[in-house]
């Protein structure tokens, strides 16, 4: 797993998240803590293959930090991380199961899916 820290100094423009999305794949980070992002909201945004969770400046437009992270979604019950080690990757799978009064058949399909996710890993 690559961690990051990046002074963007501002991505308070038109473009500036996927040029920035850009630059982690390029220098191939997974998890990265990012300042002065100048949001005055705060929320998540998606770029690339990367998620920006973002807090929020001040109404001038000044401070602000984002973590980002790369994430799959595989559908609306499941999304995982894999993120890239030395000597071995590591995978954190969120998941989502049907509860227990769902349909048969819905519980099937989720674990027909689970075990795909669990198959595109080996």
């Amino acid at each position: 797993m690559r961690f990051g820290t990046w002074n963007v100094r501002n991505l308070y423009r038109s473009g500036s998240l996927t040029a920035a999305a850009r630059e982690l794949a390029t220098n191939k980070l997974d998890l990265v803590g990012v300042k002065e992002v100048r949001w005055d909201t705060r929320g998540t945004g998606r770029a690339e293959d990367y998620n920006f969770f973002y807090g929020k400046g001040n109404e001038n437009h000044q401070l602000g930090t984002t973590t980002v992270m790369r994430e799959e979604f595989v559908s609306e019950r499941m999304s995982y991380i894999a993120p890239r080690g030395r000597w071995c990757n590591n995978i954190v799978l969120n998941v989502h199961a049907p509860s227990e009064e769902k349909s048969n058949d819905s519980k099937d399909s989720f674990y027909e899916e689970l075990q795909q996710v669990f198959l595109s890993f080996s």
